[in-house]
């Protein structure tokens, strides 16, 4: 596995990407938690991390996190997710929530495949082993990041394009096929007992404002942020106003941290 370790103190906080995409997409958010380690990899199949064809279940990214933290030596962390990483940060929170300290779930949603949607995985993995990754990635650049981002912060376009079109298509497919079979994570959102953040862009065509509003109403004491004028990328298209969204979390972490058990 692939990864950055940088900055030290606090509450490690571990930054889990997307599909189809790798560790580069939180270079805005590596320096963004002064007083924090923060840890970035790429997920098995992606960047420099091992590409294992096949199927790749939520559950296995969720247990390569785990024994990354075990080889890191953290017990406990912040995890935060955007997309299928939102995903695989709530499966994490299934198997280990002792390990989980808060949460931030951007730009993704939790309930279960539908059989349209595990028909359209299945069929969007046969296609980029097919074909590669550049047609899908031409085809979805549109929809990633918001219009006004492709027309005023190109070298940001230029980036995601660039990490989808890197992309290894086995592990692309691989992991299209485990999300295909995702549970449903809805019952288990009212237990949720961290810090949590949802955020999500005001522009998402992919995971729409509604689908942060059900997290936010299901998840107790949950924040919610729109970013305004982002798509599915905030952390990319708006790294300042998500940069302050994910200090005000890690803040609240760190005072129930202090905060004596009764």
């Amino acid at each position: 596995m692939s990864y950055d370790d940088t900055g030290s103190g606090g509450t490690a906080l571990l930054l889990v990407h997307g599909h189809p995409f790798d560790r580069t997409m939180w270079r805005p958010q590596q320096d963004a938690a002064p007083g924090h380690r923060v840890v970035t990899p790429d997920l098995r199949g992606y960047g420099g991390t091992q590409v294992v064809p096949g199927v790749t279940p939520l559950s296995t990214f969720a247990e390569d996190l785990a024994a990354l933290l075990d080889h890191l030596g953290e017990r406990r962390a912040v995890l935060c997710g955007l997309s299928m990483g939102g995903q695989i940060v709530l499966e994490f929170h299934r198997l280990f929530p002792e390990r989980v300290a808060g949460l931030v779930l951007a730009d993704t949603f939790a309930q279960g495949e539908t059989e349209q949607g595990r028909r359209e995985r299945n069929e969007r993995a046969d296609q980029l082993l097919r074909e590669g990754m550049s047609r899908f990635a031409h085809e979805v650049l549109d929809s990633m990041v918001s219009p006004a981002t492709v027309a005023d912060l190109p070298d940001v376009a230029a980036h995601v394009l660039g990490m989808m079109l890197a992309a290894p298509p086995e592990g692309a497919a691989a992991a299209l096929r485990g999300r295909a079979e995702r549970p449903d994570y809805t019952a288990m959102l009212p237990g949720i007992a961290v810090p949590t953040l949802v955020v999500v862009g005001s522009d998402d065509v992919f995971t729409p404002v509604a689908d942060a509003e059900y997290l936010h109403r299901r998840i107790p004491g949950a924040r919610l942020a729109v970013v305004e004028g982002a798509g599915h990328l905030p952390n990319l298209e708006r790294p300042a106003a998500f940069g302050e969204a994910l200090a005000g979390l890690l803040a609240a972490v760190e005072e129930t941290g202090r905060t004596p058990r009764m």
